[in-house]
């Protein structure tokens, strides 16, 4: 199958999968420590979206070999996880922060409706922090 069928079928599908997005957190934080044979059939196959076959066939090798192989590349990538806990510990980090601009956005809209008066200057902080709600609250007068 060519890679240009491959491509728009994958796209049609829609959103990546739980377990191909947890891979792709995995390499993209312990990917320097794999092999370069490992590194680029796992860039292939997770970041460009080709198939075992299409990396087999582009690589010289066997679909199995190619198989085989992403497969020591996953069980090396959530043995660094077990370990490290890097993609753990960014996961709870991300949620904290979304937790904590969520109230501040909250508290911004609270503070604009109290005092209409400071709209244009809380909507310059809400931009320095970047918080999307609160963005818009100077045009809600």
């Amino acid at each position: 199958m060519p890679i240009a069928t491959v491509k728009s079928a994958a796209s049609e599908e829609g959103a990546i999968s739980g377990e191909r997005l947890k891979y792709l957190r995995l390499w993209d934080i312990y990917g320097s420590l794999l092999t370069e044979t490992q590194r680029e059939f796992c860039e292939l196959y997770y970041l460009c979206d080709l198939s075992l076959s299409e990396i087999a066939e582009e690589k010289g090798v066997t679909k199995q070999s190619v198989s085989d192989t992403l497969k020591k590349s996953r069980e090396i990538l959530e043995h660094y996880e077990e370990k490290l806990h890097v993609d753990e510990g960014n996961r709870a980090y991300d949620l904290a922060v979304s937790d904590m601009m969520t109230k501040v956005s909250r508290a911004l809209a609270e503070f604009s409706q109290r005092h209409p008066e400071f709209a244009e200057e809380i909507g310059a902080i809400a931009d320095m922090v970047c918080v999307g709600e609160a963005v818009s609250l100077s045009e809600e007068e």
